[in-house]
Order: C-alpha cells, then structure tokens, then sequence
C-alpha cells in the first residue's frame, strides 16, 4: 500500500517560496506507470491539481499557476517536492500529495495534507 507524508512549513510571508516535500513509501516514485502529484485545498473551495510527475521524470502542471509552480524529485530518498514562489495570502490551503497511475481518473492514495498559510 502506497502512504504518503507532506512536509513543509504551516507559515510563510507572501512573496517568499513554500517548498512542500512528499515522501512515499510502499511503492518507488520510479513504478512504470507511477504518478505523483501535488493538489491543494484553500479554505471553503474545492481542490486544485497543481502538477503531477510521472515515473519516468515527466512533468505537468496546471496552466495556473503554472508560472510560479515546480516540480522535482529525488529518487534516490523516493521523495518529490512541490515549490510554490511568489506566495499570495490566496495560496493559503492544505496542500496534499498524492498518487496514481498513468491515465488513472483518479489518484489512489493521498497524504494526511498540511496547512500552509500565507501571511505577513
């Protein structure tokens, strides 16, 4: 079974970067077919997908925020970070991870989420 754990920072100052680290266990980020995603939840709205990356490195993200949003991975530790720059007050959310399969509609197993919030 695939678990999940989100890791970052509950607070941070508009304009600076929130770099959230997923780690996994039960399955390598490197399974054919594996992928791994950062979805966010802001207070009294739906989810959001932000970005996926797959088991062979690709990656792709939501149009927006497209322009302030990265992907990155260490296969090596089978982690995968998500980094969010130019934090707004409107980023604060909780922020998941989470896994699926190409071409899945939908995303298997999901970490607990983590508050992040936005604030001077």
């Amino acid at each position: 079974q695939v678990q999940l754990q989100e890791s970052g920072p509950n607070l941070v100052k508009p304009s600076q970067t929130l770099s959230l680290t997923c780690t996994t266990s039960g399955a390598s980020i490197t399974t054919t077919y594996s992928t791994w995603g950062g979805i966010r939840q802001p207070p009294g709205k739906g989810l959001e997908w932000m970005g996926v990356i797959d088991y062979d490195g690709n990656i792709f993200y939501n149009p927006s925020p497209k322009s302030r949003t990265s992907i990155s991975r260490d296969t090596s530790k089978s982690q995968f970070s998500l980094q969010l720059s130019f934090l707004i007050p409107e980023d604060t959310a909780v922020y998941y991870c989470a896994s699926s399969k190409v071409r899945a509609p939908f995303y298997y197993s999901w970490g607990q989420g983590t508050q992040v919030t936005v604030s001077s």
